[in-house]
């Protein structure tokens, strides 16, 4: 490579239109090198090292965006922070004047650990950025701002309640129809709600990303609808009154509204298809809507009679029982179709209990599963799960008599751990 070639610089950016704002991108980058604030998702040119490690799992391809620059001209964090769109790539940017002063010499990147140190945990590289093998096919992006059609309208046809009332928190089941406008959505794909009017600088607002909480055939079999779980925060940590901007109108449509759609995104957290799949789920929160559609797909199928075979078992935790989405309808499925572990962290008078404490529990039955070609694994909730779900699947398999780092990628070349954190 001669100078000219080493002073222009392959820039990885981020395309804010149809970026949906999801976090993938910044919680696998490995080296820290992607950010935000409260409108975009950026990556910092001088901790980049092009690993690609963020591509593959961005379920837009938003992530997927270069500009050559002069590498003393790098776009900087603050020039793209104020981004609505990416700029052209025409002729390169101006350097900096000969006078100005120098940009610091990065010194060269080096992740390995030195001699007898423990690289840091990072649940976040075991995960699959492929599907199971016996996914179904899944459509993408059909409705976005690079599309033909920026949106499609759904009507809002169902919005109950499904946590009890509290003072923090607000969880519904909101369920809407496209009509006749196509709409294919898988186990485990998400969708992005626009909420109207502008944000504080008279912008419109981006899409927020939901997680389909129905399986492909609709809320109600053979109709063109989706469901949603979509929980909204009444207080912060402080008790003073909080309104998410997306959430917020969402939890508070009526039946007959209109809600501007995009997507579908998603073509890796699918759940496979193939009749010995065992399925293990592990969630917190709201993050049991992608779990509710498998299990509700599975369900029909058994019902019909044609599935035999394959496992189910979830591992779901709250803060309390009234915290927990659809308490109700999960203790009214039979005990010989799932094995379902609950977790509450936050009720008074008993210890705190995570899923990561009941995986350990189970670990009899959990590792035997583990140990199953045919098992696959999905883990949706909070980014703070993350680390200590991965920690108890690895306790789980070594206990099982499983080789940890051979078993951990096998499961990621195979499509087999998924991880959809926030």
């Amino acid at each position: 490579m001669d100078m000219a070639d080493a002073a222009i610089l392959h820039q990885h950016l981020i395309d804010p239109e149809i970026c949906i704002r999801c976090n993938t991108c910044e919680a696998t980058c490995p080296v820290g090198a992607v950010t935000h604030d409260s409108r975009n998702y950026v990556v910092d040119a001088d901790k980049c090292n092009f690993c690609m490690a963020c591509v593959p799992p961005c379920p837009t391809g938003a992530i997927d965006n270069w500009r050559d620059v002069p590498r003393v001209a790098a776009y900087p964090l603050a020039e793209q922070l104020l981004w609505d769109e990416l700029p052209a790539q025409g002729d390169l940017r101006e350097a900096p004047a000969a006078d100005a002063a120098p940009a610091p010499a990065q010194p060269p990147r080096d992740d390995t650990p030195a001699p007898g140190v423990e690289s840091e945990f990072r649940a976040a590289r075991y995960g699959s950025v492929v599907p199971p093998w016996s996914a179904a096919h899944a459509y993408t992006n059909l409705y976005g701002p690079k599309t033909a059609r920026k949106s499609v309208t759904a009507t809002v046809t169902g919005n109950v309640r499904v946590t009890e009332v509290g003072r923090e928190y607000d969880t519904h089941h909101i369920v809407l129809d496209f009509g006749a406008m196509p709409f294919p959505v898988l186990e485990g794909q998400s969708i992005g709600i626009i909420p109207p009017g502008v944000d504080g600088d008279g912008r419109p607002h981006h899409p927020r990303q939901y997680s389909v909480a129905s399986p492909r055939n609709g809320e109600r079999p053979g109709y063109n609808n989706l469901s949603l779980t979509i929980k909204r925060v009444l207080e912060d940590h402080q008790g003073r009154p909080v309104r998410g901007v997306a959430s917020n109108y969402m939890c508070d449509l009526k039946v007959g509204d209109k809600v501007e759609v995009t997507g579908p995104f998603g073509a890796s957290f699918l759940m496979p298809n193939h009749p010995r799949s065992n399925i293990v789920m592990i969630c917190t929160g709201t993050g049991s809507a992608p779990m509710r559609a498998m299990t509700e797909w599975r369900r029909r199928l058994r019902r019909s009679g044609k599935f035999d075979g394959g496992r189910l078992m979830l591992f779901f935790g709250a803060r309390t029982q009234a915290e927990l989405p659809y308490f109700g309808p999960l203790q009214n499925l039979p005990k010989d179709f799932i094995d379902i572990h609950l977790a509450f962290s936050r009720t008074p008078g008993q210890p705190r209990r995570y899923v990561q404490d009941l995986m350990r529990e189970r670990a009899a039955d959990l590792g035997e599963l583990l140990g199953d070609d045919n098992t696959h694994i999905f883990v949706c909730g909070l980014k703070a799960m993350e680390d200590g779900v991965l920690l108890a699947l690895r306790d789980v398999a070594t206990q099982a008599g499983l080789d940890w780092d051979s078993t951990a990628a096998a499961w990621k070349e195979q499509g087999r751990l998924h991880l959809e954190t926030y």
